[in-house]
């Protein structure tokens, strides 16, 4: 069986005061939604349509009524219920054979060569994390061969600084590797220098 690379984008319906909700406590809300519009649909289109990997939307609600048109054309998966470690697992547990590599809607850096680089580094690893620079990660992907490694399985303190720490002291089995450190836009800091970035 020939085995896809499978890249799984995680989305959110976008929907006012329902999308980057701690970003748009600091910035307001539309602020906040336009961002999310931006950098959620620039991402989906920018590394869609690369012959090297297949492009799935997780979705959350999992309704695909609730999202925009264009996005409809690409493949969907539903993020399910659970808390956040549970719906990253499941593309990895639901998706055809072949390696997956998932990544947030909220990383405006992000180009297909840091996708094609996490491939890469799962040649030689199971496991490859991509560090963020607060502390997080903005990626993370398996080979799923020789065995699925259930990741997420011990505590962890999301959307802090210790995010990433706490989430490889539950790969308990398996090697990791590490792709590109990039900033993800969780709050005002994060979206001013990604403002500065921008217009410069």
């Amino acid at each position: 069986m020939r085995r896809r690379r499978h890249l799984v984008i995680m989305v959110k319906a976008p929907r006012l005061g329902r999308v980057k909700t701690r970003l748009g406590k600091e910035i307001g809300q539309v602020a906040a939604w336009r961002f999310y519009m931006q950098s959620a649909g620039q991402t989906i289109q920018r590394l869609g349509g690369d012959p090297r990997w297949t492009l799935w939307l997780q979705i959350t609600p999992d309704h695909r009524g609730l999202f925009p048109k264009q996005w409809k054309k690409r493949q969907f998966l539903k993020q399910g219920s659970g808390n956040l470690g549970q719906r990253m697992m499941k593309p990895f547990k639901d998706l055809p054979p072949g390696p997956v590599v998932l990544i947030g809607s909220d990383i405006p850096a992000v180009r297909r060569h840091h996708i094609w680089g996490a491939f890469k580094v799962l040649g030689n690893n199971q496991v490859v994390f991509a560090p963020a620079q607060d502390g997080g990660f903005w990626m993370v992907g398996q080979r799923r061969r020789p065995r699925l490694i259930e990741l997420f399985k011990n505590p962890v303190r999301w959307s802090s600084g210790h995010t990433l720490e706490d989430s490889l002291k539950g790969v308990k089995q398996g090697s990791v590797g590490f792709g590109a450190t990039l900033s993800d836009v969780d709050d005002a800091k994060a979206y001013r220098a990604w403002q500065g970035q921008r217009n410069s």
